[in-house]
């Protein structure tokens, strides 16, 4: 995304916000003003991946609809927002990039006015799915009220919402998965399937799709993106399990305690209840009262018993294969180098990461799981 563009969708952004907060006109109480208020502090701080994902794709690809591919990029973002607030809600995420999360500041907000805290986060949890509902009622209008001709809108609208019934279903996958065993191929296979629904679809295969509808490409170009996507969507996902787990929280932003606190089934834990350091984990799975001494431990079991690198490896294997897809289908080197860069942002996570340290009282686990390839997943 060229610095121009980059200026033209904050101007977009800022535009949907202002008009947000003005639309219900006067009100008798100030709980609009505050919910759309903190709406569009956690809309701030972002890199902007995703609108930078669709102007580059609509540009490699010839498009000459730039206004109404930032204004679709704005929206994006919007969207974006609200899947992330209503996401903190879900998982009770309380930090977001190292500030509160709205759900968490609001609720911090209540008990810096004496609010009981069950009562305060209570009202945090409201403000955050209601926010993201606005969030996404703006998003879904901005895409609607574009600058593209009508036959286009429509199909970005369909695009839209069927990208936001997969990623609900995403996301209540993600939940269900955490009531049942945590151990077994299924799981496992289960988690990968999250992490396209919940991911995939709306960070890497809408942004990449909804540029190349703007730019009319044909239906081969179109497939050849939604594959691309999806590659880069999963190993995006495994290596956010990764940092979820073992990322540095100075570089991060966010604590690398709440997933093993929640005993969240990512494909990292159900990897690791196929090997010999199960016993030893699960014990310390899902403790909300899980101590810093005790999640090194965990995180010793998750690398001695291998699991640590089978994901990555996995995370990896999604990546470059995503690279070979596109190189493959020959698009244009506009686009490639677009997706060259996606793939940078991607590897970089391994970089947020706490150095791979061994147990010093165990001797090596050996892993009782088979090859991965032999597992239907790719080695």
């Amino acid at each position: 995304m060229t610095t121009a563009h980059q200026h033209a969708v904050e101007r977009e952004i800022q535009r949907l916000l202002r008009l947000g907060a003005s639309r219900p006109g006067a009100l008798p109480l100030p709980d609009h003003h505050d919910l759309w208020d903190a709406f569009a502090r956690a809309s701030g701080g972002g890199k902007r991946f995703r609108p930078s994902l669709l102007l580059s794709t609509h540009q490699a690809l010839g498009g000459a609809r730039e206004p109404a591919a930032v204004q679709v990029a704005a929206a994006l973002e919007l969207l974006h927002t609200a899947l992330v607030v209503q996401d903190d809600v879900i998982d009770g995420d309380q930090v977001r990039r190292g500030v509160p999360s709205l759900p968490g500041g609001i609720a911090a907000d209540a008990r810096g006015r004496g609010t009981a805290p069950a009562d305060a986060q209570r009202l945090g949890d409201a403000a955050g799915i209601l926010a993201g509902d606005l969030g996404l009622i703006a998003a879904m209008r901005a895409i609607a009220r574009c600058e593209a001709p009508a036959p286009v809108i429509e199909r970005l609208l369909d695009l839209f919402e069927s990208t936001l019934h997969a990623t609900a279903a995403g996301e209540l996958a993600d939940v269900r998965l955490q009531l049942g065993p945590a151990h077994g191929a299924v799981v496992l296979r289960e988690a990968l399937a999250v992490a396209e629904l919940k991911t995939a679809l709306y960070s890497f295969q809408l942004p990449l799709r909804a540029g190349a509808l703007l730019a009319d490409a044909s239906p081969e170009v179109l497939a050849a993106l939604d594959e691309i996507g999806s590659l880069l969507g999963i190993g995006f996902q495994l290596f956010d399990d990764l940092l979820g787990v073992f990322g540095d929280e100075r570089l991060t932003g966010k604590s690398a305690l709440g997933d093993l606190r929640e005993g969240k089934r990512t494909a990292l834990i159900a990897h690791a209840s196929t090997t010999d350091s199960w016993d030893a984990l699960q014990p310390l799975l899902g403790r909300a009262d899980l101590g810093e001494a005790e999640a090194r431990r965990a995180r010793d079991l998750l690398t001695s018993g291998g699991s640590r690198a089978w994901v990555e490896d996995l995370a990896r294997w999604h990546v470059t294969s995503a690279a070979e897809t596109a190189e493959r289908h020959e698009l244009p080197p506009g686009l490639a180098v677009a997706l060259d860069l996606a793939t940078a942002e991607i590897l970089r996570a391994a970089d947020l990461t706490l150095p791979t340290t061994a147990p010093t009282d165990a001797a090596p686990v050996r892993r009782r799981a088979e090859r991965p390839a032999e597992q239907g997943l790719p080695a």
